[in-house]
């Protein structure tokens, strides 16, 4: 980070979460000399760090499987590919374990598996119940069947994110990026139909491109260059146990397909999210509010959509109450089709990097290596365009 405001570079990009770190890794390593504005007092503070830090392969389309895998592959190796010798994420991959309970579940899950596999996601494993508790004992007798990928999994995203920032900001990659904090941007100069000027709170800075990667407020600094995009913002919410004994510190990602309730091991404890579709959207927030209803909705017994449906273990929990918690919340960027918006907008040299649709840790490598290449007109083709025809899609389970 530095005090001092550049006063050009090739590009700037706007939002220091990990869309913004990643976007600028990439961009130096593409030989553009590039600037961070983030008006926060530090990178990575908003939606990025309250994140589940979860990232899959199994998706229903073949473009953001393929997206992600590349994601995974830099996940692997990513100190290497950032340069950073032992550089840690925290990377642990003990699948994903998706359940159903009906029968209709259990049709849905093998067309999408018979999908993926004529997609070459080949690793999928489908497993009836049975099979499944062999493996998983902690799972309900109501569980009919499962969908597993054991190289799904999750890991640090602060560490993640802080190593794409070293990896851009290294003096012995030149061009490299500099990173400015408390700099919110104010607006644009253009040259014709062009972006020529990227202005903030500290200066401005003169730049041949600029990329918003702003997260939930990525609509409203577009609108400073006269773009009505749309994104749908939705709360979503995070309850975190810190010390459960029941959790399986090697259990997967384990999530009930039928509510969308879903958990997973965090230090000696666990994350437990359910995805509510039906919460308004609303304006994008620095300050997100928690909701003790997530507690409830996700321990509480009796709630349908409590996580002891498909794990007894987590009715014990509940019962001994003893054990500490607290809720955690960010705002998920929805765009119409629940794609992200990857490429260049109707603003000549204004590009966007955004509206991962509660994907975004998952989608950062591969995305951001992706608007790296449209920005240096190296993209040979490009599902994500802001121009692509939207088709309305159901919401995710998660």
């Amino acid at each position: 980070m530095t005090r001092e405001i550049p006063k050009q570079a090739d590009c700037v990009v706007i939002g220091g979460g990990i869309i913004g770190a990643a976007t600028a890794f990439y961009l130096t390593r593409a030989g553009m000399s590039v600037v961070v504005v983030e008006k926060r007092p530090a990178l990575c503070t908003l939606t990025t760090p309250v994140a589940t830090g979860a990232f899959r392969a199994q998706f229903d389309n073949p473009e953001e499987i393929a997206l992600v895998r590349e994601s995974i592959s830099v996940f692997e190796n990513f100190a290497e590919h950032v340069g950073i010798a032992n550089y840690d994420i925290g990377i642990r991959q003990q699948g994903y374990l998706w359940l159903t309970t009906t029968r209709e579940g259990m049709t849905r899950q093998k067309e999408l598996v018979e999908a993926q596999r004529g997609w070459g996601l080949n690793d999928v494993d489908l497993m009836s119940g049975d099979e499944a508790r062999s493996r998983f004992p902690y799972l309900a007798p109501e569980v009919m069947q499962a969908r597993f990928r054991q190289d799904d999994g999750w890991l640090d995203v602060k560490k993640l994110t802080m190593g794409f920032v070293a990896g851009a900001a290294s003096e012995t990659q030149k061009p490299c990026a500099t990173f400015c904090v408390d700099t919110p941007v104010t607006g644009f100069e253009m040259e014709g139909d062009r972006v020529k000027v990227v202005k903030t709170s500290r200066g401005a800075i003169s730049c041949g491109a600029a990329v918003i990667a702003a997260g939930p407020f990525s609509g409203t600094v577009a609108a400073m260059a006269g773009l009505d995009l749309k994104f749908d913002l939705r709360i979503r919410q995070r309850l975190v146990l810190v010390e459960t004994p029941e959790v399986p510190q090697q259990a997967p990602m384990t999530i009930d397909e039928e509510t969308g309730a879903h958990w997973r091991p965090t230090g000696r404890g666990a994350s437990l999210l359910v995805t509510d579709h039906g919460s308004p959207a609303g304006p994008p927030l620095d300050d997100v509010p928690t909701s003790s209803n997530t507690y409830f909705s996700l321990l509480r017994p009796e709630s349908k959509t409590a996580v002891a449906r498909i794990s007894p273990f987590w009715r014990k929990v509940w019962e001994r109450n003893t054990d500490h918690w607290h809720v955690v919340a960010g705002q998920y960027t929805y765009t119409p089709d629940h794609r992200p918006y990857i490429g260049e907008t109707a603003v000549s040299g204004l590009f966007m990097n955004s509206g991962y649709s509660g994907h975004g840790i998952m989608g950062s490598a591969g995305g951001s290596r992706l608007l790296a290449d449209v920005v240096m007109g190296a993209a040979k083709s490009n599902p994500f365009s802001l121009q692509r025809k939207m088709e309305e899609r159901l919401l995710d389970v998660l």
